[in-house]
Order: C-alpha cells, then structure tokens, then sequence
C-alpha cells in the first residue's frame, strides 16, 4: 500500500488537534481534544505536561481510529505547537516541574531589569527579538534566582512541541525557529553563547537542546509511541517550526516573487512580513517582536504580537451577555457573538479609541509592558453600546497598525487566518486601517498544513517549499476585501492618536499596578 498521507499535529495552547492531509494537501480527517493550564499567583500560568503527552496519544490514536488504513499509508508525521514558554525534564525524560507557557508573567522584572542594563538591545541585535517574559531565557533566570533546586535536576529546556517530539522519537532537540529568537542569531541560525552570559544564566547552558530543520532532519517514531497511537514504528517524524511560524506558511506568508503579509488573529494575533535574505533585514531601533528563521532557506519573517486580539472580543461580548442575564435573559456566547458581529459595520466610526490590552499578562508588541491594560478613551453619554463594541474592534485594527508600522509597514497584501479571519467586519475594517487589500485563506488548521508542508519537503514528496506553496497554500486563497476609502481616511486620523495616547500611559499602568498589589 503507497505511503501518501501526512499527519500532522498542532499542540495548541487551549486545544491539541491532528489532521491527515493527502500529497496533495487534502484534509482527510482530524480529531482533538481540550488542553487546558492553570494560573497561579505572580502571573504563573502553568501546564501539565504528562497531561499534555496523554492528550496528544489519545488524538493520535483517535486518528488513527477514524482513518481506514492510517497505519500502511502514513508517510510522514509533523509536529508544531505553541511557542514560547519552559518546559523541564530531567536526563530520563521525566517533567521537573509543570510548563511555563507564554502567557506567564513571572520573569517581567526580570525583562525590565534586562532593559536598564542593556541586556535587551544587545540581546536583540543578535536574535532580532524583544525579550519579553515569554522568553525561556527570561523564565530560567527567574528560576535561577527563585527555585534553583528545579533546575538543578533538569536536563533539556525544551518546548511544547519539542517535549511531544521528544515523546515520539526520543530525540533531545528544538527547531531551528524557536532556537534562534530566544538563544542564537537570526543571520547565522546557530546559537551566541554570550546571551546565556549576558542574561546571568552561564551554568544553565546544557539545558539547550540541539536545533534541527524539520524540512532537512526527521527521526523515526519510537516502539512505545507507535503502540499507543497505533502508527508504524519506525515512521519519520518531523519536528516543524513554531506554530505561528508554520501558520504563516500554511496561511501564505510566502509566495516567490512577492512580498506579502499574514496576520493571524486568535486569542492572540500575529502581524507578519518576509524578508527573503536575512542579511537584508534593518531592525527597528526599539527591540520588540519576533525575528523567526523561516523553513526556507536564508529566509527570515518580522514579527510583531498583540498579546491579547479576540480575547477582547470575547470580553465586550461577555459584557453583553452578563447585561442581558442581569435582565433575565439568557444569551449564548456564539449567539451573542454572531448578533453583535454582524451590527460592527453598521456603527458610524467616532472618535473613541480602544486600547486592547486585556490581558493580564499585559503587552507585547509592538512594545513590551507587563503593566499595560486595557482602556477606552473618548466616551460620552451618546456612545452606544454598540458603539463600544465597534471601538473594540477598532481598536485591533490600530494595534494591527502600530505593530506592522514597527516592522517597515503593511505589504501589498495581507492574508489573514485564524478563528476572527471568518468576520467580515474584521476583514473590512483591517483592510481599511492598513491601506492594503486583505485576503483570508481557506484553509482552516494553517498551522498543520504550514508544518504539513514541512514534513512534505523533508520526505521528497515536494522537491522544495516553492512547490509546496504552489500544492497547498495557492488553492486555498479566496478573493481580497479591499480598503474602504471613507474608513481609511478615519483610520489615519485616529492612528497617531492612539499611538500618542499609549505613550503617555506607563507610568499610570504602574501606578494601577501598585495599587492592585495593595488591594
């Protein structure tokens, strides 16, 4: 029986999900299950990882299940997953402590005590990432001073996707992406020892698994692994990039021969370009964002990240649903969701303006505050509360903005995915507040299908991702939705107020902050 299937996983923060695609890109079939983590006091967001192992084989398994021969025609399995974040495990492979994800805000101070030392300009002309305390590096320095004895039993600093990995395959190792914005140089993709020294965490240094090329380097499935999810032993597994790295990819971030963008907009969102030659790439002076070493070679996409994107559409439309529950009627989130979606283009544009820093982690990108929060600016007693929701997603179209301004600006084009890429409210009003046309790809699960890809070229069942592009990402492309004048014009006048207004904003955050602290 031919091998023509890829599977291919997505560790996602709040969901674990696996879909087998055909050599053509085809989805097949998929199977998920909830993930869920923990938050505890001083911003400790945490996750089991035995937990998310089982999780991850009972998908797998399921799969397996639900597909008539997976076992005989698996080519390939990939692996992605949520970036950022420490997960610990000892010389067995044992968890030495729950994972630190990134939405953990433990090691703020220790980002801003890196900031007045100097740390984090030197540390981003050589990463080409803003540390923030998402970090690994910025998270083991805070366990270096805190709870030393965890490290001291731990082997391998790994991530998500690279503890999964390591369950399949045995093998110690991260990718080349997640390596190099946190440890290395985008230019050379090879680790800077000095990073370690500069961060005070030297004698941390063989926590640092080996980085590999998931479009290069497989490693088989091992027995164990291969008897719980019911794939063949012995199966080539490719650890893929981080998953908003292979969103992109899957989404159309590249297309050869044009320079495009991608936005992602989840719980979190993504603003993306692609530069073709890393050598070429002038960083921003202020160091924020991401640089990621893109699966194609001598390629690198800017990245800048709006911590929290529909987790504020999820709070205005909460607010709704608690207001109609006060009354004695009961809403449904989706149902509330889809009312008010479709009422945002009917609300005549005002003058408020929305700050979306909800989440309690703060900011970011395109600038890093553990402080920040969020805020309207603006109201009177004639603003509706539609109106306000209509400021919401305004206000993550001005973030949108302001994190493509800090990385030379909105391309020709924007593709869009994500769960907020089906809002056509959305899509009409970021394609008025960046200028440029905005196309979404219809592809659902991008990340599978970016890490997919990956796999596809790492088995030679795609000659290079050029190809690949052409087979899986062209065909899913749907039409534009193009900047509305009237609206672009409103965009631009409000744009620098909005960038004025967080500016002026720190040293309130901080003053809010003490007083949360006493409270």
């Amino acid at each position: 029986m031919a091998r023509d299937l890829i599977i291919a996983m997505d560790a996602g923060t709040s969901v674990i999900k696996a879909l087998v695609f055909d050599l053509k890109g085809q989805q097949l079939a998929d199977a998920s299950r909830p993930n869920s983590y923990t938050t505890g006091s001083g911003g400790a967001v945490e996750q089991d990882m035995a937990r998310t192992w089982t999780d991850s084989v009972a998908v797998l398994a399921e799969l397996t299940g639900k597909v008539t021969g997976l076992k005989e025609r698996a080519a390939v399995l990939a692996i992605t997953g949520q970036g950022d974040g420490t997960w610990l495990m000892d010389k067995d492979g044992n968890p030495t402590a729950p994972a630190w994800l990134w939405l953990d805000s433990r090691a703020a101070g220790i980002v801003h005590e890196m900031d007045a030392k100097g740390v984090r300009q030197k540390m981003y002309a050589r990463t080409g990432c803003g540390l923030n305390a998402c970090n690994s590096s910025s998270q083991l320095a805070w366990m270096q001073r805190h709870t030393p004895e965890i490290l001291a039993r731990s082997a391998t600093a790994n991530h998500c996707k690279d503890w999964l990995y390591f369950g399949l395959t045995g093998a110690h190792v991260t990718d080349v992406t997640e390596g190099v914005f946190t440890f290395g140089d985008f230019r050379s993709r090879d680790y800077v020892p000095e990073i370690l020294d500069w961060m005070g965490i030297a004698d941390q240094r063989h926590l640092l698994p080996e980085m590999v090329d998931g479009t290069r380097t497989t490693h088989p499935l091992q027995a164990g692994a291969a008897k719980a999810t019911g794939l063949p032993e012995g199966l080539p597994v490719s650890l893929g990039s981080v998953d908003v790295a292979c969103t992109a990819l899957g989404a159309g971030l590249y297309e050869p021969g044009r320079q495009v963008g991608a936005t992602i907009i989840g719980s979190t969102s993504m603003h993306m370009r692609l530069e073709a030659r890393a050598e070429d790439l002038k960083l921003a002076p202020e160091p924020s964002g991401y640089t990621m070493a893109f699966p194609v070679p001598d390629a690198v996409s800017r990245m800048q990240s709006n911590m929290a994107a529909t987790l504020n559409i999820d709070w205005i439309v909460d607010v709704a649903r608690d207001a109609a529950r006060a009354l004695g009627h009961e809403v449904a989130r989706k149902d509330a969701l889809l009312a008010l979606d479709s009422r945002v283009l009917d609300a005549k544009p005002g003058v408020e303006i929305y700050h979306p820093y909800i989440h309690e982690a703060g900011e970011r990108g395109p600038f890093f505050n553990a402080d920040a929060r969020a805020q309207f600016i603006g109201l009177s007693q004639k603003t509706s509360f539609i109106d306000l929701v209509r400021t919401v997603y305004d206000g993550l179209v001005l973030a949108a903005r302001d994190c493509y301004s800090a990385i030379g600006g909105a391309p020709s084009e924007i593709r869009i995915a994500g769960g907020a890429a089906r809002s056509k409210a959305l899509k009409t009003l970021l394609a008025s507040g960046l200028g440029v046309p905005v196309r979404e790809s219809t592809r659902e699960e991008a990340g599978a299908a970016g890490t997919a890809m990956m796999a596809a070229v790492a088995i030679g069942a795609e000659p290079d991702m050029a190809s690949a592009v052409k087979t899986w990402v062209t065909p899913c492309l749907g039409g534009t939705v193009q900047p509305d004048p009237a609206l672009q014009k409103r965009y631009d006048e409000l744009f620098p107020i909005y960038v004025k207004t967080r500016k002026m904003m720190p040293e309130i955050w901080a003053d809010l902050t003490r007083a949360r602290t006493k409270a």
